[in-house]
């Protein structure tokens, strides 16, 4: 069999089960580790038997439910191949965005400034603090989780991408405030799922991500809640607070905000590109 040929019946049975046809072609060049290109000039050469067999045991596995960054062990974020697992979130092109619009403010707000202090909360597999980390090497950063697998996870891509993060495990904010530790930047993409939608998710996600990093409570505002009342402890007195929040959470999640910092502050609730309000940004 050719490449060209596993390739469309991979395609055409993943549309059939219900699951992006896309994923063929991630699978596919993930079996014979080549780039895209590389991928549509071999199209016809033909495909060893051993390697059509892991393949299409791979696409059988992710028409039942096993999402492909599971079988491949990694998601690009960035620009950069971050390892996932069962015990990470995998990371999402909205978070991207995030990573953008937090970058933009540090810039803008402490131009010259020589140690900027930038905390991650529930980093996950570290693509928040990891990206920031390496796109802005002035940056001090730390990234904070409660699962220790969790952390396993983010040090290991930290050291793989060579960036310099300093990983604490902590129930949110709770070990900076214990230790007296303050920051200047606090960034965040937290549990935001209700309990009761959880349910309702597509089983790629509901099934194989891990449930601490998708439970937001009984209203997806719990998490939000606890993080932004300990804020005020750790942030100083020029500092810069982001979130990614989820659908129709945004205006709720600002006023938190209002309610716990500075009547300074200056909040925002800021558009991803799909025109969602998907960031709230404060400036204190």
């Amino acid at each position: 069999m050719q490449v060209h040929e596993a390739l469309k019946r991979a395609s055409s049975f993943l549309k059939e089960q219900g699951r992006e046809p896309q994923a063929a072609e991630i699978l596919l060049r993930h079996h014979l580790n080549v780039t895209r290109t590389k991928l549509f000039q071999i199209l016809r050469d033909d495909l060893s038997d051993e390697t059509g067999v892991s393949f299409m045991k791979d696409i059988e596995k992710h028409a039942k439910g096993i999402p492909v960054q599971h079988l491949t062990g990694e998601e690009q974020f960035y620009g950069r191949p971050f390892r996932v697992n069962e015990n990470v979130l995998i990371p999402r092109p909205e978070t991207e965005e995030l990573v953008a619009v937090v970058l933009e403010k540090i810039e803008e707000q402490f131009s010259g400034k020589k140690e900027i202090r930038v905390v991650d909360v529930g980093t996950g597999s570290g693509a928040i603090a990891v990206t920031l980390a390496l796109e802005a090497p002035q940056l001090s950063v730390s990234a904070i989780d409660i699962s220790d697998d969790a952390l396993s996870v983010a040090e290991e891509n930290a050291g793989i991408l060579g960036a310099n993060v300093t990983f604490y495990q902590s129930d949110l904010l709770r070990s900076f405030i214990e230790r007296g530790i303050k920051a200047d930047v606090i960034v965040a993409n937290p549990p935001y799922i209700s309990d009761s939608d959880i349910s309702c998710l597509d089983p790629l996600v509901k099934d194989y991500e891990p449930y601490l990093a998708l439970s937001g409570g009984n209203d997806g505002f719990g998490i939000y809640r606890r993080l932004i009342a300990q804020i005020p402890c750790v942030i100083g007195n020029h500092g810069i607070v982001g979130f990614e929040v989820g659908i129709g959470q945004s205006t709720e999640v600002a006023a938190m905000l209002r309610n716990k910092l500075p009547n300074t502050a200056e909040i925002s609730i800021q558009e991803d590109i799909n025109g969602k309000d998907r960031i709230v940004i404060a400036v204190l």
